[in-house]
């Protein structure tokens, strides 16, 4: 076959081909250069942003004497370069200001059950040395917190069986013989279970994060045998009275006005057809700011684009997530992006580029998506009509600029680099990011969601795994309860214990007294401070 590639053979070429030749291949070899030293740099950036993430400060709060950095730079070129146009007028739009609530000081002890201990003079100090009597003219209050550890005893219910003796000789049948004392329903029947006990059970465990083998050696260290097979039991029998709330509670979070999503992974070690180290998913689905405080949980075996569309059936509303594409597929919905994903991106740029800012357009774009927050934080106490007007004089004209600036970042940053990833998420789901305006009530960020489902996250460390996946839906069940009890302002052991008490023998079928938010709930199952 003949060779058709160009060598610099002097009896071929002539000297000025060869020349051409020799500046192709040094422009070829330049080109191949930059890619690797653009690649060495990304990954001296990631390894940067990886130093900061583990050693660094988890928050994401922006220091804002390096943003002045930036700002005193752009004001220094901006004060010495010559305006080419006339300077157009601003129009100086009304702010909202915010009331600085005043926090309460020192612990708040009100609602708790109070012992007075008085200090009075004995009798024979009761005289004063002049020989008259000594009278109260104040007092002098101190309080303190006393706590008493936990306390274990056993009920022991005795039911007395009564019958006739005239009938058991000369009855005939009609009537009953044998009668015994009315005794109400309980909760988990043939077990030493007791609403409290599985009450306690569950809040170590999903409130405290405790896991149940830890448990299993404090119930040791009391004095009582209980295994942790014992507790697992119990935790299943309470999915029982607890699934219909859960139930409930879907059909009103379905008539929202939005939903806030999110999910995070989990181990199930036995799943049919499954390796034991394959991922499964915790989904979360949980109510906005306005209207009742719902969080519920779904175990899935996957992150497959259906369970959301199957979960969310029905729901006509804004939901609000990260840019997961498994949640385009839900039908009837107006998605609405999370500003904190799209920032999060300049703070990773900001960081990946090291203490000395090598790249002051990842600043740029941070001071954007800072502003958004900013205004967003003007307007917390905000009624939402105020809320809506508001963005679309404040915070609309800093996504239009924010836009443009954008696309001509895009066209000047390096595309495989933190800071050109953060350029692309913003461009990627800008409508989504922009949705945050059709309505006063919607949110900034899905940090909501994200919030609720660390209660979770955090339990998975200390448990690890789920052993199977009926294990996992009993946990999905009460964790939903557990936490839109505390989003309600109950005390998650009272709320529980109750329902394990009252449930059993309700003599209503409407589950809408036992909701978490229902005005019909016990005084001692809310908190002080609601």
């Amino acid at each position: 076959m003949e060779n058709t590639a160009k060598t610099l053979d002097p009896i071929e070429y002539s000297w000025q081909e060869r020349a051409l030749i020799a500046e192709e291949r040094a422009l070829k070899a330049e080109a191949e250069l930059a890619k690797v030293l653009q690649k060495l740099q990304y990954v001296e950036a990631q390894l940067r942003l990886l130093t900061a993430k583990r050693f660094g400060r988890s928050s994401e709060k922006t220091n804002k004497n390096q943003l002045q950095l930036f700002e005193d730079a752009f004001n220094e070129a901006e004060a010495t370069a010559e305006p080419l146009a006339p300077e157009p007028e601003l129009v100086t739009v009304q702010t909202h200001k915010r009331t600085k609530s005043k926090g309460k000081k020192g612990i708040n002890l009100e609602g708790l059950p109070e012992t007075v201990v008085e200090y009075r003079l004995p009798e024979e100090k009761l005289f004063c040395s002049c020989g008259h009597e000594r009278h109260i003219i104040g007092q002098e209050v101190t309080k303190e917190l006393v706590v008493v550890p936990a306390q274990f005893s056993v009920t022991k219910h005795v039911q007395y069986v009564y019958s006739c003796r005239h009938c058991e000789a000369h009855g005939d049948g009609s009537s009953p013989v044998v009668v015994k004392a009315p005794k109400p329903n309980r909760a988990f029947p043939g077990s030493i279970a007791s609403p409290s006990a599985v009450a306690h059970v569950i809040e170590e465990k999903y409130v405290m994060g405790v896991p149940l083998y830890r448990q299993e050696k404090q119930w040791e260290r009391r004095g009582i045998n209980l295994s942790r097979q014992n507790m697992a039991n119990w935790i299943m029998a309470a999915q029982h009275w607890l699934q219909p709330i859960y139930d409930r509670m879907k059909e009103e979070l379905l008539k929202q006005y939005a939903i806030y999503a999110d999910e995070t992974t989990v181990q199930v070690l036995k799943e049919d057809g499954r390796r034991a180290e394959a991922q499964s998913y915790m989904w979360l689905y949980r109510s906005g700011r306005y209207g009742p405080g719902i969080v519920l949980f779904e175990y899935q075996p996957n992150r497959s684009k259906e369970h959301p569309r199957e979960f969310l059936k029905g729901f006509k509303g804004y939901l609000v997530t990260d840019a997961y594409a498994g949640y385009n597929d839900v039908k009837g919905v107006t998605r609405v992006g999370c500003w904190a994903h799209a920032r999060r991106g300049f703070d990773e740029a900001v960081k990946a580029a090291g203490k000395t800012v090598k790249n002051p357009k990842a600043l740029e774009g941070l001071k954007f998506c800072n502003d958004l927050f900013d205004i967003e934080h003007d307007l917390e106490n905000a009624e939402p009509q105020e809320r809506y007007e508001q963005r679309l004089q404040r915070s609309k004209p800093v996504l239009e600029a924010f836009l443009v600036w954008l696309q001509k970042t895009k066209e000047e940053c390096v595309q495989k680099s933190h800071l050109g990833k953060a350029v692309d998420y913003c461009l990627n789901h800008w409508k989504e990011l922009s949705n945050f305006l059709l309505d006063g009530r919607l949110e900034l960020s899905n940090n909501r969601a994200e919030r609720s489902i660390k209660s979770f996250v955090i339990g998975r460390k200390n448990f690890l795994f789920c052993i199977t996946p009926r294990g996992a839906q009993a946990s999905a069940t009460i964790y939903s309860i557990v936490e839109s009890a505390k989003e309600n302002g109950l005390k998650p052991f009272e709320y529980l214990k109750y329902l394990f008490t009252a449930l059993p023998n309700a003599t209503s079928k409407d589950l809408d007294d036992f909701l978490p938010w229902s005005n019909t709930l016990p005084d001692h199952c809310r908190t002080t401070s609601r």
